[in-house]
């Protein structure tokens, strides 16, 4: 394949290399944005306020290097771990690129991960150092110091540095890291480039362990080549524009945010840094992004608010909304078919001037929601209900699905701006190779693959063949010009005990494009004589439902067990089952007391739904749909 070959003479050995090449070659452009407190003592500093602030690229290098060379004077060597665990902030950024300029490995460790399993990710890892955001990332590592010989010193980005007793721990700022390291490399100014320099593209960068929704976690073992490879294959393809201010909230410890900031440094736009959820909203309009990456949760969450907000208005503006809403798929999915057909978008003239008042009712708000600006939101991690797709795109909101694993560095496959394809997760980047198994079965083979499942060969074996090419465990086929479509989980797709099989995410994905009101839906089946629905709704769009009919004063729970909603659920079922082949129907469901969450083990890091855990947790609503299924 001729653009793999490119691209492997191209780019570098690793992110360091092409991080020192980007300071060098724009050392004075906006590199990261990030919210900052104001001072308390200025005119407008007004306690708990804050404001955006920036770094050059040579600002970002100055602290980055300060922090390589820190970690040299606490003893760190070449594929040392080095782990991170904190929430996205620029100061994560700021560590993993000191830690791979320093020639070490990052261990990415997510914030909501418990101390029990925060500490068989360090153990297993063997990390010596820990950047924790704060003293509850700490004494997580204090809780479990007994499991953890190989850890000896914690970096703090927020609080002081008062070790713990009996930890037997160094405990640092990462203000008096940098500090040491400033101090390092006056005397040794060139220790940087030195280890730069040194680094081999097939070293240990990075080890993610997957946020898997079965059994422990496996350390992903991604080389510097992985990295690089990510960030050239992102810039040659067109996805980022170095005119581009990218939005990133995706949580940096997980495949899919990291292999951005590689893509970012490549192509060297600006990154507006912030990882609160609850801030999303608020930051849009302020950052006005051209492009911002997102989980399909987010997506729903904004079309049910829409329509919820719609819905209490009344009247008119609903009876708009709906309207508009059916406009705005009818359209995108002409257009969509007629670039397929002849190569532009185009629609029939009456639903072109359908679409055109549309516009000025109700998607230029939407639009302006997100900032007014934005060219495309790439989608990953799960997949998106193409009905939502549909919505966004009449709206002129384009989410760009994307198609990749930790074991692949996350990005594989992604849909471009200019013809993205609605129900499909686009075109492979240039360098990475796609072909269909027998059974279905993606199988995926590029530079971005990992190099094995860190001490579990025998797990390595089984999905990484000699040549290259990793099983996916994913379902799908190859479609019009080569995009690639996902329609399962090749380990999701049950059988029933008639003998068909089904697959639970299209099922899911309908409904969640049909009812507004659902945050989560299980599908379940697999050797039963039906199927069945475990159904978790959004709490932000039932409750004010609930209220307008005289079921205020409840909680949740309350709500969802009443009379009124489960009506209302069954009507969505029926529609979403007219839709069905009969034995993919919804024949029972269970409203759940509350809705599924990383907490309580339901959900991954990425909001992947652990189905196995969510099916024992509810094990007696389960029972409860299938007691005397024999004569169902």
């Amino acid at each position: 394949m001729t653009t793999a070959h490119t691209m492997i003479e191209r780019r570098p050995p690793s992110v360091a290399h092409l991080f020192l090449d980007r300071v060098a070659a724009t050392p004075d452009a906006e590199a990261y944005r990030f919210p900052a407190p104001v001072d308390e003592h200025a005119a407008d500093g007004a306690p708990g306020a804050e404001q955006w602030r920036s770094l050059t690229w040579a600002q970002t290098a100055e602290r980055v290097k300060a922090v390589a060379a820190g970690l040299m004077t606490i003893g760190v060597e070449p594929e040392d771990r080095v782990a991170l665990a904190s929430s996205t902030r620029v100061e994560w950024i700021i560590a993993d690129l000191g830690n791979m300029c320093a020639g070490a490995a990052t261990t990415t460790v997510y914030p909501s991960t418990n101390a029990e399993e925060t500490a068989f990710i360090l153990a297993n890892s063997a990390s010596q150092v820990l950047f924790a955001e704060n003293a509850a990332q700490l004494a997580k590592a204090v809780a479990q110091r007994d499991q953890l010989p190989e850890l000896r010193t914690v970096i703090l980005f927020d609080g002081t540095a008062e070790p713990p007793e009996a930890a037997d721990l160094e405990v640092l700022t990462l203000a008096e890291l940098e500090q040491r390291g400033a101090e390092y490399l006056a005397e040794h100014p060139d220790a940087i480039k030195a280890a730069v320099d040194a680094l081999d593209k097939e070293q240990l960068a990075t080890l993610i362990y997957t946020s898997g929704t079965t059994g422990r976690p496996k350390g992903v073992r991604l080389v510097h080549d992985c990295w690089a490879y990510e960030g050239v294959a992102q810039q040659q393809s067109g996805l980022l524009r170095s005119d581009d201010v990218q939005f990133m909230w995706l949580p940096l410890s997980h495949v899919f945010g990291k292999t951005l900031i590689s893509g970012q440094i490549a192509t060297g736009h600006v990154m507006a840094v912030d990882g609160r959820v609850d801030r999303i909203i608020h930051n849009l309009p302020v950052i006005r992004p051209t492009l911002m990456a997102s989980a399909p949760r987010i997506f729903e969450k904004v079309y049910n608010g829409i329509a919820g907000k719609a819905r209490a208005e009344g009247g008119a503006k609903y009876k708009i909304f709906l309207w508009a809403a059916k406009v705005a798929r009818d359209y995108a999915r002409t257009a969509q078919a007629n670039r397929i057909a002849t190569g532009r978008d185009s629609a029939p003239f009456a639903l072109t001037l359908q679409h055109a008042l549309a516009d000025k009712l109700v998607y230029a708000k939407i639009r302006a929601a997100f900032g007014g600006r934005l060219r495309g939101s790439v989608s990953g991690s799960a997949a998106l209900a193409p009905e939502i797709g549909y919505f966004f795109k009449g709206a002129g909101v384009p989410i760009l699905e994307g198609y990749g694993l930790s074991e692949t560095s996350a990005g594989s496959t992604v849909n471009r701006a200019e013809d993205y394809r609605i129900g499909t997760v686009g075109l492979p980047l240039p360098g990475t190779e796609v072909r269909i198994a027998e059974d279905g079965e993606i199988l995926l083979r590029g530079p971005g693959v990992m190099r094995g499942y860190h001490n579990l060969p025998e797990q390595t074996e089984e999905v990484l063949e000699p040549d290259g090419w990793f099983h996916t465990g994913d379902i799908g086929e190859l479609v019009e010009d080569g995009y690639l479509r996902i329609t399962d989980r090749k380990k999701d797709v049950f059988k029933t005990s008639g003998g068909k099989y089904v697959a639970p995410t299209e099922i899911e994905g309908k409904f969640k494009a049909l009812c507004p009101f659902v945050s989560n839906i299980l599908v379940i089946g697999n050797g039963r004589n039906f199927c069945s629905a475990l159904i978790a709704l959004d709490e932000g769009v039932i409750m004010p439902w609930a209220s307008e009919r005289g079921l205020g004063g409840r909680s949740y729970a309350e709500v969802v067990a009443t009379p009124e909603v489960r009506e209302l659920v069954d009507g969505y079922v029926r529609k979403v089952n007219a839709e069905l082949q009969r034995w993919q129907t919804i024949k029972k469901f269970s409203l759940l007391p509350r809705d599924l969450d990383v907490e309580h083990g339901e959900l991954t890091p990425s909001l992947k739904i652990k189905r196995p855990v969510v099916e024992r947790t509810y094990s007696d609503a389960v029972a409860e749909m299938y007691a005397g299924a024999n004569e169902a």
